[in-house]
């Protein structure tokens, strides 16, 4: 009797993994150098080692490879969580002083923008000439403003920032905060520290919505 082996289909899934990997790593370097519009897929095939056929059969196009990359390094992974799920969300949720809860978002911040900042500004400057990239950043910056919308009602939920900011008030001025080219002007461009950019974070945010002088 022949036995027939049992097919692995995790075997199968982590090949198919390293490989996606591999996909978004090439895109992430030729996307920003030479650029989007610049980047055939043949090329990011070429670069990641495999055939342009694996590109489509994995992403479909190019569009949804640069909306995958944008994605994966703003989470920081591939794994299909949502941000709101993650568990530096949990640690903010869990701290009752608004300070604090900056304090751990500024640290969270620093992370993502050190892997997001090079990526983001290049999907900003594909945006002005390519329709594709445009929407894919219109998408982020509505995402990130509903990032923020729910952060800024978490924070008036403390009942300890100022009275005359409603939720949305508290919402721009935390999108404003955390967009990427701010990390880009000071810590990549101007030298800052990373932790000289969270205080610089925590100290500009606290002191527009929270009432009072920053702790000494």
């Amino acid at each position: 009797m022949v036995v027939k082996r049992r097919y692995d289909s995790s075997r199968r899934k982590e090949q198919s993994r390293q490989t996606r990997g591999a996909i978004l790593e090439a895109a992430g370097r030729l996307f920003v150098d030479p650029g989007y519009a610049a980047t055939p897929l043949t090329a990011v095939a070429a670069t990641a080692g495999v055939a342009v056929q694996t590109v489509y059969a994995l992403f479909g196009s190019k569009r949804q490879l640069l909306s995958d990359l944008v994605d994966v390094t703003l989470a920081g992974d591939d794994e299909p969580v949502a941000l709101p799920d993650r568990p530096f969300v949990a640690e903010i949720r869990a701290l009752a002083d608004p300070r604090a809860k900056l304090v751990r978002y500024a640290r969270h911040l620093v992370e993502v923008n050190a892997r997001q900042a090079q990526v983001m500004l290049a999907l900003a400057g594909a945006a002005t000439a390519d329709q594709d990239a445009a929407e894919i950043w219109r998408k982020n910056v509505d995402e990130r403003r509903r990032g923020m919308a729910m952060f800024a009602a978490e924070l008036v939920g403390t009942g300890a920032l100022r009275p005359d900011l409603n939720v949305d008030q508290v919402a721009d001025i935390l999108w404003l905060a955390q967009d990427v080219r701010n990390f880009d002007w000071l810590v990549r461009q101007r030298g800052w520290s990373p932790e000289q950019y969270q205080r610089w974070y925590v100290d500009t945010v606290g002191g527009a919505v929270i009432p009072g002088p920053p702790p000494g």
